[in-house]
């Protein structure tokens, strides 16, 4: 069994995917349900996390649509304005497939814009009502992160992408595992595998990756490190089948309960979906 912790659909004609200019060509096209069914075939998908690509209430209202009609999405993490009514947010989006949110942060300027008091309190919302947090960080963010968690234990966070480490060939560099490693102290912080062929570019592959899989995977430990494909951004650097053998080839020499954990049973249990 394997749940593919993350992964993405959009209809262009939305309107509201304002990153999608001309560097993501390729991947500027309704991309649905029936597009990604005969690679999960493939693959043995049995279930998949779907995730927001629009800082839109609307979108995750979309998302939350495909989630009724296709039994595959197994839960959705959607998006609210943390500077907003974060309650009326909730209401308008409460749906038994949601489970988390996924402030953009990447592409907010301000690097610890999510420390501001307002979105603590914000944030501390999100965990009362049963929720979670998927950061979309990259290695700046780290000690941000850091900070937050010590704030709000009671939200569990997903460290997305692996944190997006910038590589200088295989090396990830040693701020972002000095930052990955103090991240992976607090209990309910989690990391997916995921989105590093696109960090990559050209060339990646099992041995160029070992590095960070390495790191994440002695910091974290299979219990909190989950397998994501982030397709179909991921056909910017390649594709499915290929990032998810390389991912296997990684995890081959880890026992058979630690492979499950990373290929289902940690998104199950940090998603809190049945497997």
């Amino acid at each position: 069994m394997i749940i593919d912790s993350h992964q993405h659909f959009w209809r262009i004609a939305r309107g509201d995917y304002g990153w999608m200019d001309d560097s993501v060509a390729p991947i500027r096209r309704d991309i649905l349900p029936a597009d990604l069914a005969p690679l999960a075939r493939a693959g043995g998908i049995s279930g998949t996390v779907l995730v927001q690509a629009a800082p839109t209430v609307e979108e995750t209202l979309f998302l939350l649509d495909l989630a009724d009609s296709d039994p595959l999405i197994r839960a959705v993490v959607g998006w609210v304005d943390l500077s907003g009514d974060v309650g009326a947010q909730l209401e308008r989006i409460a749906h038994p497939a949601l489970r988390g949110i996924r402030p953009m942060l990447q592409d907010i300027a301000q690097t610890d814009w999510i420390l501001r008091p307002g979105h603590i309190d914000a944030l501390r919302m999100v965990a009362r009502a049963g929720l979670r947090m998927d950061a979309l960080i990259t290695p700046r963010h780290l000690g941000v992160i850091d900070r937050l968690a010590q704030e709000i234990p009671e939200l569990p966070i997903v460290i997305d992408h692996c944190a997006k480490p910038v590589f200088d060939g295989s090396d990830p560099g040693a701020m972002w595992r000095e930052g990955m490693t103090r991240l992976a102290r607090h209990p309910q912080v989690f990391c997916k595998l995921s989105g590093l062929a696109n960090e990559f570019g050209s060339g990646w592959s099992a041995q160029s990756l070992r590095p960070v899989f390495e790191h994440v995977l002695a910091a974290f430990g299979p219990a909190r490190l989950m397998w994501g494909s982030d397709w179909p951004v991921l056909e910017l650097a390649g594709g499915y089948p290929g990032w998810l053998a390389v991912a296997q080839e990684l995890t081959t020499d880890l026992e058979a309960t630690a492979r499950a954990q990373i290929f289902a049973g940690t998104a199950a249990h940090f998603y809190g979906v049945d497997i």
